[in-house]
């Protein structure tokens, strides 16, 4: 541990889906600077249906460098949330190196295929954005439950966003899976609190895209929108009440609270970071 590094998650072992860039970067690194070890996920290759590119390996490598270099021990691994078999075997491996799993977070997803209304989305494109954005999450909670449950401790945190909560035009798919995924944190939030095992979400709102955190997420909303490359932040910007887009750092933030014991009574919460936008 690094000297004046915080401790909140000292000793406790961390598993971030989608940690290439951008928020799970940033959440990789929120955490090792707060004493954990962690297991990075990302599935490193480009998709089939969506129109940009991905996380690569090299970014994934980049993250886990980035967080030993703030002291903590990393496990990298390339795993596709939509497949069960590469789930069931990244979790695997982050059991047998580190012997427990404390914390799981959500984070891997799209936003596009996107920008048309509901009758023009085919039912490939259907499929891909939920299977991607909400089943993905319950593979992983399937994967880790068990283990969580027989320690009779941990934190799941699933990043939703602002359109689990609300309607957004031209983006049903996104909508829906992000509505889902705020469901099945309710639902396994009572499903494990038996066990103390916590399930919560996090909503950001328009996320900037930061050159440390190499993320795109919002070029690529302003590109299904068709709102022109130069102008997306100004856009974006105006429709937020504190006349600022969320740093993937706020998102982090959340997320770190979530996975501490600092949060041991927090369960089937759903936690807004979005500047005051759906507060409208």
């Amino acid at each position: 541990m690094l000297k004046g590094q915080q401790t909140r998650l000292a000793g406790k072992l961390v598993v971030i889906s989608g940690a290439a860039r951008g928020v799970g970067r940033a959440t990789a690194l929120a955490c090792a600077a707060e004493g954990a070890d962690l297991v990075l996920l990302d599935v490193c290759t480009d998709l089939p249906g969506v129109p940009y590119a991905l996380g690569t390996a090299g970014q994934l490598e980049h993250t886990g460098t980035l967080c030993r270099d703030r002291g903590a021990s990393v496990l990298t691994a390339e795993a596709d949330v939509r497949d069960s078999a590469a789930v069931r075997d990244a979790v695997a491996s982050a059991i047998e190196r580190y012997g427990r799993i404390d914390a799981l977070v959500n984070n891997a997803g799209i936003a596009a295929p996107s920008g048309k209304p509901v009758h023009a989305i085919t039912e490939d494109e259907w499929s891909l954005m939920l299977d991607v954005d909400l089943t993905g999450a319950w593979r992983l909670i399937r994967e880790v439950a068990t283990t969580m449950s027989a320690q009779r401790s941990g934190s799941i945190v699933n990043i939703a966003s602002t359109a689990g909560l609300v309607g957004y035009r031209h983006f049903a798919g996104y909508v829906a899976a992000k509505h889902g995924l705020i469901g099945l944190t309710k639902a396994a939030a009572l499903d494990y609190a038996p066990m103390r095992v916590r399930v919560n979400a996090v909503c950001p709102g328009n996320i900037r895209d930061t050159v440390e955190g190499e993320g795109r997420m919002l070029r690529e909303i302003a590109r299904a929108l068709d709102v022109p490359a130069d102008e997306h932040v100004a856009t974006f910007t105006q429709s937020q009440p504190m006349n600022r887009l969320v740093e993937p750092e706020d998102v982090a933030g959340a997320v770190v609270f979530l996975a501490s014991d600092d949060s041991t009574q927090v369960t089937g919460s759903v936690l807004t970071v979005d500047g005051g936008f759906t507060a409208h």
